[in-house]
């Protein structure tokens, strides 16, 4: 007997947030929405926990009121994507997103922080590109250094640039709040 495989159900950005609604998650599991599947987070280690606390006192004394800054909050890429980046850094609104998550157009830019989540968080260069967002920083903790890539088309990110210890880096949106590459690192 040869088996058949089931078609795959993929959820839109809105039947997710139905779900979430609904109390179909608990409020401890951790999952986010890629390209319509719903997807299983890596557990946060101290270091990784860290380093996320780290950046956002960092871009909070940095940036004040001119930004929000998001930590580990969904941002919505219709219409199959709402992924969880460790941080967004937000355009300020007065409900703080109470109201319903922010959208590209909301987004100055978005930090992973990748230790074992390296590979899947590179992959989510191409959501974070075909949905407009201007910026996306991934803190490399394997190979110590901080990636910037900006200029979105196409799905992939234009310019792409390396930065190591002793380097400093600014958002494109906040070229006056630049963090030491070191410090970013810790």
């Amino acid at each position: 007997m040869s088996s058949v495989a089931a078609p795959r159900r993929m959820w839109s950005v809105d039947d997710y947030e139905r779900m979430i609604a609904a109390g179909v998650f608990r409020d401890d599991d951790r999952c986010e929405l890629l390209e319509g599947e719903v997807v299983d987070m890596s557990p946060i280690g101290p270091d990784h926990a860290g380093k996320v606390n780290r950046l956002n006192r960092l871009l909070i004394l940095r940036l004040g009121n001119r930004a929000t800054v998001a930590v580990q909050n969904p941002v919505r890429l219709p219409p199959l994507s709402m992924p969880q980046p460790d941080l967004a850094i937000l355009r300020p609104r007065g409900d703080d997103y109470s109201r319903s998550h922010p959208a590209p157009a909301d987004v100055f830019w978005v930090i992973e922080v990748a230790d074992t989540t390296l590979a899947r968080d590179r992959a989510k260069l191409r959501l974070y590109a075909e949905a407009g967002v201007p910026e996306v920083w991934i803190v490399n903790l394997p190979e110590s250094c901080l990636e910037v890539y900006r200029r979105p088309s196409g799905g992939r990110y234009e310019d792409a640039i390396v930065t190591r210890p002793g380097d400093r880096c600014a958002a494109a949106a906040f070229p006056d709040a630049a963090l030491e590459v070191a410090e970013v690192l810790g």
